[in-house]
């Protein structure tokens, strides 16, 4: 048998790409890593694998507690991790979810080619930073009163579309349509709507980001059809979540929960896993808070791209619709969803499905994908870094049996945001790329390029790689950045 060997801790191989950390202790159930050799080498230099072991822990986990090939050290539960709980007899775990809550990705489509924005290059992205609130604190396209914000938490996108900012189709294209049912507003404390009232349809700061984009590859040409895609064609991509309103949220639950259920927390090797017994009115308060903080991030990314739509045609002269600006998905990480899933005796069970920067990948089939795409696979967006490719994939056929419809979210960090400000300049990282690859970056800070830097991310080529090889998500398309714009 061939193992690995990581900080005190063994892995073995169970088929390529497959590594177990094998139950014992008290461990409910083994860990898998799904990675290469390379990764795992990159993958062991943090706490990951010390997380997704100390994950096995939570009361109800089933099958195995799963590491992403994108997997990093995280709070508690590692980046890139997915734990499917059991809903009736084991717990919800607000930092098995996020602080950013339902942090997403969309992908806007146009018909423009890239010989259609060459020249235009620096005046639309000084457009769309001047144009889309970005950064830390307030700002946003709305500023709301306490009744809105509780109306988008509870209604998402569809308060979007009443309101203007959004077409029917937006949500057709959307998870869940842009709605999340059991939103639960009351269970939302006043300081964190206090704190997302004004940041309605904001980027953020940090790793969040809108970027513009040529597809450069197709690699299937049928699934690239239903979804609209073709090589050299332009695309947006929005990187972003529920802003301080999620971080509010996920603070409140662990703080509750540090009151409430200290038993439990007292079983658990890390108390970063806080968690509430499934049953439990905490549980049920948390799991209707969170299911309102994934709508409001849905409406905070449907306005920025309904704000992108304006800057496109200020710049290029025509009406968004002409130009054929339309949302390919959007596609929710840092999220637990209650999902019916056949587990490993064969029944089928009711769990709540932690997904914390991994991505649903739902295959062909699969009621849950919307009908447009219920005949290829759901949409899967994997951004990489600003100086690398992004990935769009589709829902693999192994997804279910291997990693409860899921697979990763991104290229994952190499290093810290603080360790990145030591090695790199962002005045030479923006200066690097625009020489080198023409790709116009435009920011806040130079602190935040440096944190974002190339350098700083793991090779989303060889993740995506990875989950196209496993069957848990299948390659479409590739994408490269042409200007990008973060907080």
């Amino acid at each position: 048998m061939t193992t690995f060997d990581a900080n005190g801790i063994t892995l073995e191989r169970v088929r390529e790409y497959v590594w177990e950390i094998p139950q014992e202790g008290d461990m409910r159930v083994p860990a898998r890593v799904l990675a290469s050799e390379a990764l795992l080498e990159e993958i062991k230099e943090d706490k990951t694998l010390e997380q997704i072991k100390n994950t096995t822990h939570l009361p109800g986990i089933t099958n195995h507690a799963i590491c992403m090939p994108d997997g990093h050290q995280g709070y508690g539960f590692p980046v890139g991790g997915v734990g499917a709980l059991d809903a009736e007899n084991g717990c919800i775990s607000p930092g098995a979810v996020g602080y950013d809550i339902n942090c997403g990705v969309r992908m806007m489509k146009t018909n423009l080619a890239y010989d259609d924005l060459r020249g235009h290059e620096e005046e639309l992205v000084d457009s769309l930073f001047a144009n889309i609130p970005s950064g830390l604190g307030g700002g946003g396209v709305v500023e709301a009163g306490v009744d809105t914000v509780d109306e988008i938490l509870a209604r998402g996108v569809d308060w979007a579309l009443e309101n203007g900012y959004a077409v029917k189709d937006d949500l057709l294209h959307c998870e869940d349509e842009g709605m999340r049912e059991g939103a639960a507003p009351e269970k939302i404390s006043q300081k964190a709507k206090d704190r997302g009232k004004n940041q309605i349809g904001s980027l953020g700061s940090g790793n969040h980001f809108l970027e513009v984009q040529r597809v450069t590859d197709v690699f299937d040409d049928e699934v690239g059809e239903a979804f609209g895609l073709e090589e050299d064609q332009i695309v947006v991509l929005i990187h972003c979540g529920s802003r301080g309103l999620g971080h509010q949220t996920c603070n409140d639950y662990l703080r509750k929960i540090e009151q409430q259920h200290q038993g439990l927390l007292n079983q658990l090797p890390d108390k970063e896993l806080a968690a509430a017994p499934a049953g439990s009115q905490l549980a049920e308060d948390y799991y209707g808070a969170m299911n309102a903080a994934i709508n409001f991030a849905w409406v905070n990314r449907q306005l920025i791209m309904h704000r992108t739509r304006t800057v496109f045609e200020r710049v290029f002269d025509r009406s968004w619709e002409a130009m054929e600006m339309d949302l390919l998905y959007d596609v929710a990480h840092n999220i637990a969803k209650k999902e019916t899933h056949t587990v490993g005796d064969g029944e089928e069970r009711e769990l709540y499905v932690h997904r914390k920067g991994a991505t649903r990948a739902f295959p062909a089939g699969h009621p849950d994908v919307p009908k447009a795409y219920r005949d290829v696979g759901q949409p899967i967006i994997i951004p990489g870094s600003m100086g690398a490719g992004s990935y769009v994939l589709r829902g693999g056929a192994n997804s279910m049996d291997l990693t409860f419809g899921s697979t990763a979210h991104g290229a994952g960090r190499l290093m810290s945001r603080t360790q990145a400000k030591n090695e790199y300049w962002g005045g030479d990282v923006q200066q690097e790329l625009e020489e080198q690859e023409q790709i116009y970056v435009k920011a806040q800070s130079g602190a935040t390029v440096a944190e974002e830097a190339p350098g700083v991310y793991k090779d989303v080529d060889e993740v995506v790689r990875v989950s196209d090889e496993l069957g848990i998500g299948d390659k479409v398309a590739r994408t490269f950045p042409v200007c990008n714009i973060k907080g």
